[in-house]
């Protein structure tokens, strides 16, 4: 590059304010300077043509963008030794290059050289929603669109680090020191600009971002289990008597109450087939029998799919596809058929089940029809969460499967509302990108795919409690998407119902004891009262210096450890299954509560707490009823009852390599955390999980 166009070499930031004329570059330029008390660069080009224009009226031509392009970088590098920290650029060469382009067609090959040479730290894109304001260089207002996009698309095409800032100077200064500030937070990392501005368009915080990489360093401590909760030690245990009482007390409490339904449902069902994609992919017909690979792969789960296969709600409809696709399907040998069978049910051209939502997968066969998950939630729905002749359900679900769940609910939801005579409605919401997580290698260096660009993955579960903060319900039932039954479905509702009674009856005592306090009419005998209700009732552990505070101060940490979200979890009886369990945890500060711990969460290699895991004789099934307003019937904060330090490093893979991931502390594990919280035994029946196809030959999958 010739010399007189060269940059300084520097470590000072340096930002470009890039874009058309008249979008506000030189306010803001100005603005930041004074803001960061730094330089700012004017743009050559107008002192230059104005002084051309006053000289002899002649305006601009091709032969001024040499000059031009010399006296800005001349500019740039002088105000550059005298910069603090940062140095803001009203313009730069890429400006110029494209001006000489737009208007004369041509560009002159050292100025373009330069100017896709030029650094810069990132570059601020001002938009055109400002108003035009005319001066004796500028052009027209006409057409400033098609000369935006021409702007923006040179910064795409030489992949320069780019933001876009539109709205009024008062909003585009505030948003560019919060961007700045956090790129300069960023470098002090080492990180890059391009992978800023990936960040930035992801919609993910930086200061979430520099929070990885900072738990991906340290790592997370593991939960500290005190010991299992079992029933009469944190789990509540009723008689089917008492069962009936709640339902019935929910039943007559449920008018006055506005209840919803929410059903976490944003997952494909890829591990639901993982083992027949296995298959699929290492089996050769032509070389192998299947019962061959079954020995080889020492592969149960296949097994029992194949014996298992006229009893799936699907097989009729995958084996009458076959017999149209291969006429003679009825002659071939059983190995052909049972290929066959499984490659037609996962091929993206058929059924491709393996990448639908389990949401719309055949889960059950009924006499008339096949039952997807879907129904069977919007079945549920009208049997108990019900009020005032509607029912509320709420799917999180992923943008790209939203058609499909909807498609699904209009087949069915006239054929549940008209018998129940429920209105029943339906509402959607996606799992927050902002909350996902970039990935790191065994070094904890960012890992890249293919194309230099951050590889993003979603924050877990625990990320849906934000979905959760945005709903207005005094109840809300959740449940897992592939929780549910072809049969009983009375019994199901029964506990449902219980659960929701629970809810009910804690959060009135709750509330009464509250509203109490506010009216300062609360004595000594009331404290006692209210202490030994948080003790028997919420299974909350009194500080050991609780009984030395003045009144006034117990009176404040009561009100503190009452007026908070409420849960009611259903437990059921330990069988085995993977996932997380009832457990007493003690925090860092001392403090012992119930908590839902995944294994995940546990040091493995510390005897006495694989001890207390093995121990544990209930499992959590997703099965919660949960209270999210207060006593004055305002809504909680629920991220404000996170608990921040409990969320997981899990081991993925990436382009067949191992990756590190950060997900959120788990929806109903630390996003739930300081909750009140009560646990109550429920039978397996409530329990029916689909992890894998296998699980549909389960007798709840299965007609009887």
């Amino acid at each position: 590059m010739e010399k007189d166009l060269r940059q300084q070499k520097t470590t000072i930031i340096k930002i470009a304010l890039f874009g058309p004329e008249s979008t506000g570059k030189t306010t803001l330029a100005k603005q930041l300077a004074d803001y960061y008390e730094t330089e700012w660069v004017p743009e050559f080009a107008r002192d230059y043509l104005q002084e051309k224009w006053e000289e002899n009226q002649h305006i601009c031509t091709a032969d001024d963008m040499m000059p031009i392009a010399y006296g800005q970088t001349a500019l740039e590098n002088e105000k550059l030794s005298l910069a603090n920290k940062y140095l803001f650029c009203d313009t730069n060469l890429m400006v110029t290059k494209v001006f000489s382009e737009v208007y004369y067609g041509f560009c002159d090959p050292l100025l373009n050289e330069a100017a896709l040479e030029h650094d810069y730290d990132l570059f601020f894109l001002t938009d055109i929603d400002v108003p035009w304001e005319k001066d004796d260089i500028r052009d027209t207002p006409e057409g400033r669109e098609t000369v935006f996009s021409v702007f923006k698309q040179t910064l795409v095409d030489n992949k320069k680090p780019f933001i876009t800032l539109s709205g009024n100077k008062e909003s585009r200064l505030v948003k560019a020191t919060a961007i700045v500030d956090a790129l300069n937070a960023f470098k002090e990392k080492g990180l890059s600009s391009q992978d800023f501005v990936e960040i930035y368009n992801h919609g993910i915080p930086f200061e979430n971002i520099l929070k990885q990489l900072k738990i991906f360093k340290k790592g997370i401590a593991k939960s500290n289990l005190i010991s299992p909760a079992t029933v009469n030690n944190g789990i509540l245990s009723l008689s089917e008597a008492d069962f009936a009482e709640k339902a019935s007390f929910f039943d007559h409490q449920k008018e006055k109450l506005k209840i919803k339904k929410f059903v976490p449902a944003s997952g494909a069902a890829t591990r639901m087939f993982k083992f027949l994609s296995a298959f699929l992919n290492d089996f050769n017909i032509e070389k192998e029998t299947i019962n061959a690979y079954i020995n080889r792969k020492k592969d149960k789960e296949l097994a029992i799919f194949i014996i298992g296969m006229d009893k799936f709600p699907f097989f009729e409809t995958v084996h009458q596809k076959l017999k149209e696709i291969y006429p003679d399907f009825e002659t071939l040998e059983r190995d052909y058929k049972n290929y066959y069978f499984i490659k037609l049910l996962l091929s993206p051209d058929y059924y491709n089940s393996a990448n639908k939502p389990k949401a719309v997968l055949p889960f059950h066969l009924y006499k008339t029809h096949i039952a997807n998950p879907i129904e069977e939630h919007l079945n549920e729905c009208v049997h108990y969460a019900t009020s005032k002749s509607v029912s509320n359900l709420h799917f999180t679900v992923s943008e790209i499967h939203q058609d499909l769940f909807e498609k699904a609910v209009d087949e069915v939801r006239e054929k549940i509302e008209k018998p129940s005579d429920i209105k029943i409605n339906i509402g959607y919401s996606y799992q927050n990108k902002s909350t996902d997580s970039i990935n790191v290698d065994a070094k904890n260096k960012i890992v890249r795919n293919a194309d230099g660009n951050l590889i993003f993955r979603p924050g877990g579960h625990g990320a849906l409690i934000e979905n959760l903060n945005n709903l207005d319900s005094d109840i809300i039932f959740i449940k897992n998407i592939d929780n549910v039954i072809q049969n009983h479905i009375d019994q199901i509702t029964l506990y449902k119902k219980a659960l929701g009674g629970i809810l009910i009856a804690v959060q009135q005592k709750v509330f009464g004891y509250l509203k109490s306090i506010d009216k300062q009419q609360i004595s000594e005998n009331d404290l006692s009262e209210i202490v030994e209700f948080l003790i028997q009732k919420l299974n909350v552990k009194m500080t050991k210096d609780f009984n030395k505070f003045t009144f006034e101060n117990k009176i404040a940490k009561i009100k503190d450890l009452l007026d908070r979200p409420i849960r009611v979890c259903g437990m059921v009886r330990n069988e085995g299954e993977p996932g997380g369990g009832p457990f007493w945890v003690m925090n860092e500060k001392g403090e012992t509560s119930l908590q839902i711990v995944e294994t995940s969460q546990v040091d493995l290699a510390n005897k006495k707490q694989l001890e207390i895991l093995e121990e544990a004789t209930h499992f959590n099934p997703v099965d919660l009823v949960c209270g999210i307003k207060n006593y004055k019937g305002e809504k909680f904060d629920l991220k404000q009852f996170v608990d921040q330090k409990s969320g997981f490093i899990v081991e993925k893979s990436v382009e067949g390599k191992p990756v590190k991931s950060y997900e959120l502390p788990g929806l109903w594990n630390g996003s739930m955390a300081n909750w009140l919280t009560v646990f109550v035994a429920v039978p397996l029946i409530t329990f029916n999980p689909v992890k894998t196809v296998n699980d549909l030959l389960k007798p709840a999958h299965q007609p009887q």
